[in-house]
């Protein structure tokens, strides 16, 4: 499997920034890491090798990315409005900056999919309904779309463009709801086990029904709970139906 580290300094975050690639062709999977963790942690923990057919087969070339959560809402230190604003940079970093990157890497305009597991998997569900025309899908395990759930009852604009069940359901423009119908696939998947919290990816579904936006909402046993084993069957698995 072709692995490489790459590395730039960042303009809209004012620090270097690095990506880890995985394989030469296929679709763009970008990931999204877990709470403070970085662009190494699929690794680590053996996301990648779960994974490893659907690389080395060519059927997606896999790019992850690190996560300033810690410098934001992770960061209890921190004075809201400055973390509201650091995640606002984030996002045009991973606009700007990362996605530009996956399409000259890939030597044209891929789709890209986005995924991630926990707190990468709002980032990754965040990422793909902001912007429907950079994104075509995305793939969240174990995520809870509500911001409000990281910012400690601190609320403002920023807060509300970054929840997904706050914007989606007074989404009214045709041209970004048919970008979004026009998916490749949009996974929403939960355990019902310790830690996990279905009723958030049941709220998301909900909304996504409303404004006729297909999706999968994929709902895990009692007894799959919220840890690493059960994100590395469950990424295998749906990229299997992709």
């Amino acid at each position: 499997m072709h692995r490489e580290i790459r590395k730039w300094y960042s303009p809209n975050l004012n620090k270097d920034m690095e990506i880890a690639v995985y394989g030469h062709y296929g679709f763009a999977l970008l990931m999204f890491p877990t709470a403070g963790a970085d662009f190494l942690e699929y690794e680590r923990f053996k996301m990648i090798d779960s994974i490893q057919p659907f690389i080395d087969s060519g059927k997606c070339k896999v790019f992850s990315i690190n996560s300033i959560n810690n410098e934001s809402w992770l960061n209890k230190q921190m004075y809201p409005p400055h973390k509201s604003l650091r995640h606002g940079q984030y996002n045009q970093y991973v606009v700007a900056e990362v996605a530009p990157f996956i399409f000259d890497h890939c030597k044209g305009n891929v789709p890209i999919i986005t995924t991630g597991a926990s707190l990468g998997a709002y980032h990754a569900a965040n990422t793909f309904f902001r912007r429907p025309d950079i994104f075509r899908g995305t793939i969240a395990m174990s995520g809870v779309y509500d911001l409000k759930e990281y910012s400690d009852g601190y609320y403002d604009q920023h807060v509300y463009f970054n929840s997904p069940v706050e914007y989606l359901p007074n989404a009214t423009d045709e041209t970004y709801l048919s970008q979004m119908r026009n998916n490749l696939g949009i996974v929403i998947a939960s355990g019902q086990g310790e830690y996990e919290d279905p009723s958030a990816s049941i709220r998301l579904s909900d909304i996504l029904n409303s404004k006729g936006i297909r999706h999968w909402l994929d709902l895990w046993g009692y007894d799959v709970k919220h840890d690493w084993p059960t994100w590395r069957d469950m990424l295998p698995y749906f990229l299997s139906k992709f």
